[in-house]
């Protein structure tokens, strides 16, 4: 049986965005909601994102596609914020088209969004081995690299570019001339050859045209035809360039973006939900206070199934640090909490949960995303009770155990956001709502 999702009222224009360092669920969380929803907008980030869903028992892991495309009433958009692989996106289209769902007016991408190309990729790789001993943890996927051009101007291809066989024959011999001297100088890496990677793109770019678009116009029409749109954010607050854990972030404003990233203003947005995690995880290097290295983050580890969807590398984990999804969460400017992955904390008898650091044996107002200064974070920990019940045949939050509701009210109360949705397993049936 599907949630009743008319349980949450009427939500408005919606965001969902991430509020700690990615990885929380909010695939599964978009895909609920857009039956209520006629747009679903991916705004941020590239293929280094990955957002599961799963439908009975077929499992979608989506790295560009928005996670509303399994509903094909629904408008799924990637804006002009999205950094996109031509590459990965075809073939995620095949998977999509080959399970026997249809793509066709119900999918558009932006004309303005940048294009990932081979020497982004090969960039973000040479980059990050020269790092050694501080890595930043990239995905290797080219993502900061595009991101640079983009700011860079000069040396950007957007879609626009893309999908126009003259223009992308005029920008890029010019553009991998100027990467040769730049890999060459820095790394020592061979010259790229521009003619081979000009035919696969143009191919791509060709068979890419059919949905590209003006998308802020597009946006701007539905919103005044009253039509209802929800916005899919990618990695998550505590990765954002400018409000994250930096330099161990993201390459785009995953937290705050959403404006530029698609060109609708913040005014049109009505609700934002927050998507926690019961625990934590991240993914790569940075600082992460209340991770377990020990038997309790394997065992976390284990029973979420803590491995990246983009990379497959097993994921860090450790007990919910409550500091920073609230610092998160006032960024976002959540008005609602999403907690999945409850039951992954069955069987624990006790449970922590950080309500405030430590450094230097002084206490810590709030949030500092500064990394070496939250490196040196000693958490301070709350104690609960835990449960041994497992929780995923539950339709209701009358079903919780007493000291499982505990725990989500503890939650709402410390980040001061009233909780909306509970996950208790990955299917779509598996989702309590309040």
């Amino acid at each position: 049986m599907q949630p009743d999702l008319s349980r949450l009222g009427e939500l408005g224009n919606t965001s969902v965005v991430g509020l700690q360092w990615g990885d929380e669920g909010k695939g599964k969380i978009v895909d609920l909601l857009t039956k209520r929803f006629d747009y679903v907008i991916r705004w941020n980030g590239g293929s280094n994102a990955g957002h599961s869903v799963k439908v009975g028992e077929k499992k979608y892991a989506f790295h560009l596609l928005p996670s509303g495309v399994l509903r094909p009433e629904c408008v799924c958009v990637l804006a002009n914020g999205v950094v996109i692989d031509p590459i990965q996106l075809l073939r995620e289209m095949d998977d999509l088209m080959s399970s026997g769902l249809e793509l066709g007016e119900n999918f558009r991408i932006s004309s303005a969004a940048h294009v990932v190309l081979p020497y982004h990729k090969l960039q973000d790789q040479l980059s990050e081995t020269q790092l050694a001993g501080k890595k930043i943890g990239t995905t290797a996927r080219g993502i900061g690299p595009c991101y640079a051009d983009k700011a860079g101007r000069g040396n950007a291809i957007r879609m626009a570019d893309l999908i126009v066989e003259n223009r992308l024959r005029e920008k890029l011999p010019r553009i991998i001339a100027e990467k040769n001297r730049l890999l060459s100088g820095l790394y020592a890496a061979p010259p790229l050859d521009w003619e081979p990677i000009f035919e696969q793109y143009r191919s791509c770019g060709q068979q890419l045209k059919p949905y590209v678009c003006n998308s802020v116009h597009m946006l701007h029409e539905a919103l005044a035809a009253k039509k209802r749109l929800l916005f899919e954010g990618a990695n998550a607050v505590l990765l954002d360039l400018d409000h994250g854990t930096f330099p161990y972030v993201t390459s785009s404003n995953c937290g705050s973006g959403l404006s530029a990233g698609t060109g609708v203003p913040g005014s049109a947005v009505k609700s934002v939900l927050g998507v926690v995690k019961a625990y934590s995880s991240r993914v790569g290097a940075g600082p992460f206070p209340t991770e377990q290295e020990n038997a309790i983050g394997e065992k976390i580890r284990q029973r979420g199934h803590e491995f990246g969807t983009t990379t497959g590398r097993p994921r860090r984990c450790g007990w919910i640090d409550l500091v920073a999804v609230r610092y998160a969460a006032r960024l976002a400017g959540a008005t609602g909490l999403c907690i999945t992955l409850l039951d992954v904390l069955s069987t624990f008898d006790t449970l922590k949960m950080c309500v405030g650091y430590k450094i230097g044996g002084r206490e810590q107002a709030g949030f500092d995303p500064d990394a070496e200064g939250l490196a040196c974070a000693e958490p301070v920990y709350e104690e609960l009770p835990g449960w041994h019940e497992p929780l995923d045949h539950l339709s209701d939050l009358a079903g919780l155990p007493p000291s499982a509701r505990r725990y989500l009210e503890r939650i709402a109360e410390y980040v001061g956001v009233p909780l909306k949705l509970v996950s208790v397993g990955p299917d779509r049936r598996q989702t309590l709502v309040v």
